[in-house]
């Protein structure tokens, strides 16, 4: 009845009309999904006008936005998480008053029973079902690592079971051995503090976990020594691994579903001296692709990248360091090229991330299965794009190059400082000079840098010795407003949030081609691709610092290579 009522005052506020209201009610009878979820997926309505029609009908507040103010975990964990995420509310505190947070007001009944529970007399308030979940999966309290670091002393940590972890939501698993609750733990502050890994290293007296966010790494704790063993056998067994095997590395896979998000896991497991040193990476499966249009590129070089992402051959080189944003680039220009009337085929290590319509080959070199071996097998596929996850050898470069001769488009990457150094660093594979200059059409240096956080940068004057550095004079440097970090709770007090590219985009142009065929050093090819516009990545970071995005320190640290060059 409940989901009729909102049909009905839905189509009253003219959110929906009469037919897709049908629509939407004969597929809650056929599949038993929420009529506000299947509004939402056929894109009939949005969350906030269903919940603003909502608001409406009922005399209700409608609630935009859960913010940290608004939320009292003492107060959140007096309610089970499972009665919250069942029914989609959620109590909250504004100027000290207790209000539930609903996504469905002709609902009445777990109102009354929190009403119950927190003491009566609570007002109500609406919101949209997305906030509300996100809302419960973001701030809902687990039990601290200190109570559970606790409960590891008091056990014998040799003597816990273990269970394999199907992939299954951590929020909403029971309560078990503590150090089955440490690991899912670790596993879920990582995600919602948004680290892309986890690292657990073993020191001579003590244990340390940290987490890399936005390229930094924090310490986040430090778990008795004595039960480092049970630690690393616990994430072992989940990821699939060998747990009495500690002489040799290891590598292995977890898969979990964390606040309705897929994780995929890359577990590595490294001897040392003290024990095994365990680091995660942590992919989200669900993660959209970026458009080529929102990487941030200059319109310079916006303009060159798209021109050459549509020749029919050639070979894009895409370079950088491990961790500087190459494999999100590649992803992005193969999601603008992935279209019915084309074949693409990558070969990765590992495969990142799924994109429909793209054929994926996983290298698995035990079996002999190497980037080369696999491309020789998959231009026999007739593709059309041929993307290569990493040019390591010159044997990999040789059947790129033949790819791109026999009219494919070849994406690929390659470990390089500076986008001239990529002419240089083939040419030092023994890749003949012309074949470079025939095939590769352009490279794509880039590094990433953290983002200030909108929200509490301040305005600063920073020291002449860094403007300096930069390559500005004073006069130049006078005319930029110039920000620096702050920290707020919408950022975790970090100052940053985030991270965006910085780039050096390099297109092989006549002069370029003459200077690789006379086997030139990086230098020069550097001094031609200035000539005929190259934007260094200093200076693509300046213009990230003029955008009021990034910090003078945060460019430095990146780009520090262009300025020894140009010294």
């Amino acid at each position: 009845m409940a989901q009729r009522n909102i049909g009905d005052i839905l189509v009253n506020a003219g959110v929906i009309n009469t037919q897709q209201l049908q629509l939407c009610q004969k597929e809650v009878q056929e599949t038993g999904k929420s009529f506000q979820d299947c509004l939402i997926e056929k894109k009939f309505a949005s969350g906030e006008a269903i919940g603003r029609a909502l608001a409406e009908h009922a005399s209700l507040k409608y609630v935009s936005k859960v913010t940290d103010k608004m939320i009292d975990v003492d107060l959140l964990g007096q309610v089970p998480l499972r009665f919250l995420r069942e029914n989609i509310i959620v109590p909250i505190k504004v100027d000290g008053q207790v209000i539930l947070l609903i996504s469905n007001p002709m609902n009445f009944q777990p109102v009354d029973e929190l009403n119950l529970i927190l003491g009566g007399g609570i007002k109500s308030c609406v919101s949209s079902a997305k906030i509300i979940i996100d809302a419960i999966n973001r701030y809902y309290p687990l039990e601290g690592a200190k109570q559970m670091i606790e409960e590891l002393e008091e056990e014998e940590a040799a003597g816990l079971e273990f269970e394999k972890i199907e992939e299954k939501d951590l929020l909403g698993m029971a309560a078990e051995a503590p150090i089955i609750k440490l690991v899912n733990s670790i596993l879920l502050q990582a995600v919602k503090r948004g680290a892309s890994d986890i690292h657990i290293e073993p020191y001579e007296k003590e244990v340390v976990v940290r987490y890399r966010i936005d390229g930094v790494m924090y310490n986040v704790m430090t778990p008795p020594k004595r039960v480092q063993g049970a630690l690393a056998s616990r994430l072992k067994i989940m990821a699939g691994l060998n747990i009495a095997e500690k002489r040799v590395p290891q590598d292995g896979r977890i898969e979990i579903k964390v606040a309705n998000k897929s994780i995929d896991i890359r577990v590595s497991v490294l001897p040392v001296s003290f024990g095994e040193s365990i680091v995660m990476r942590l992919l989200d499966k669900t993660r959209s692709f970026v458009p080529v249009k929102s990487l941030g590129l200059s319109k310079r070089d916006f303009d060159i990248v798209w021109r050459n992402i549509q020749r029919p051959n050639g070979i894009i080189y895409v370079t950088g360091p491990t961790g500087s944003g190459k494999t999100t680039t590649l992803y992005s220009i193969l999601h603008e090229l992935n279209d019915s009337d084309v074949k693409i085929i990558t070969v990765e290590d590992p495969v990142e991330y799924q994109m429909k319509g793209v054929s994926q080959v996983q290298v698995k070199s035990k079996i002999g299965m190497t980037f080369a071996a696999a491309l020789r097998s998959i231009l026999r596929q007739d593709p059309d794009i041929v993307m290569i996850g990493e040019t390591r050898d010159q044997e990999t470069a040789q059947i790129a190059i033949q790819a791109a001769l026999t009219g494919h488009l070849v994406l690929s990457t390659l470990h390089t400082n500076s986008a001239p150094a990529t002419v240089t660093r083939l040419i030092d594979m023994g890749i003949e000079p012309f074949l470079i200059s025939s095939t590769i059409v352009l490279v794509c240096a880039q590094r990433l840098v953290r983002k200030l956080c909108p929200l509490c940068k301040v305005e600063h004057k920073p020291a002449l010795e860094l403007i300096k550095n930069l390559g500005l004079t004073e006069s130049a440097a006078k005319k930029i407003k110039f920000f620096k970090a702050n920290g707020c709770e919408e950022c975790n007090n970090m100052g940053y949030k985030g991270r965006l590219p910085i780039f050096e985009i390099m297109e092989m142009t006549p002069g370029i081609a003459k200077l690789t065929m006379e086997r030139s050093d990086a230098s020069l090819i550097k001094n031609q691709a200035i000539k005929d516009g190259m934007t260094l990545l200093l200076d693509d970071g300046i213009r990230r610092i003029k955008d009021g995005l990034t910090t003078v320190e945060e460019v430095l640290s990146v780009a520090t290579v262009d300025i020894i060059e140009q010294e």
